[in-house]
């Protein structure tokens, strides 16, 4: 995936300006996600639902972009149609059937949380032997875990659950971005002191 061991020093002079930015909203999303993440793992029913209203209206709101889409682009493509349907569909069925809506995103989740691990490990492996390649292995273990227990206990423990492993999740994705940012800061002081 990434491979920053090899040449890091030259990536980051040659993108000083990203590698700048990426430092500074690094701390900020990581310090905003382990807030998030705490919340969700203090209120996590509250989160569930936060989660839940959160992705019904996307997918609501994406059912309806992909049938203009479709009206303005090819009002024939019965795909295009169908695709606008369901999306409206399934998000109107988690608005106004919540319980079986956090079901259905308790499954999702689980889904999420196994690709979010596998994704993770790719980039663990890609950082070492940096000295913050660890967290992001604990971050990948973490998910899988994660996803591991959700599968075990859907659906009944999906209204607790998705908050709260939600929460988790967050507050582990912002750790290891504000080490990350920590991490190119201690590059750059190291960058300077050779020049």
């Amino acid at each position: 995936m990434w491979n920053w061991n090899t040449h890091i020093s030259a990536e980051m002079n040659i993108n000083k300006n990203l590698v700048a930015s990426f430092k500074k909203y690094a701390k900020i999303s990581g310090t905003a996600f382990i807030l998030l993440g705490a919340a969700g793992i203090f209120f996590p029913t509250f989160m569930t639902m936060t989660t839940l209203a959160f992705v019904s209206y996307l997918m609501l709101f994406a059912g309806f972009f992909a049938g203009w889409m479709t009206w303005t682009s090819n009002r024939h493509d019965w795909a295009g149609w169908l695709k606008s349907v369901l999306l409206v569909m399934v998000a109107i069925f988690m608005i106004f059937y919540p319980m079986q809506g956090a079901a259905t995103l308790g499954l999702l989740m689980a889904i999420y949380f196994f690709m979010d691990a596998f994704a993770e490990f790719g980039l663990a492996f890609g950082l070492r032997p940096q000295k913050v390649w660890w967290l992001w292995l604990f971050n990948a273990i973490t998910s899988f875990v994660l996803g591991v227990i959700f599968v075990a206990g859907w659906p009944f423990s999906s209204l607790y659950l998705v908050g709260l492993f939600v929460g988790i999740s967050l507050f582990f994705d912002g750790i290891a971005l504000l080490s990350g940012g920590i991490f190119l800061d201690e590059i750059d002081e190291t960058q300077h002191k050779k020049d």
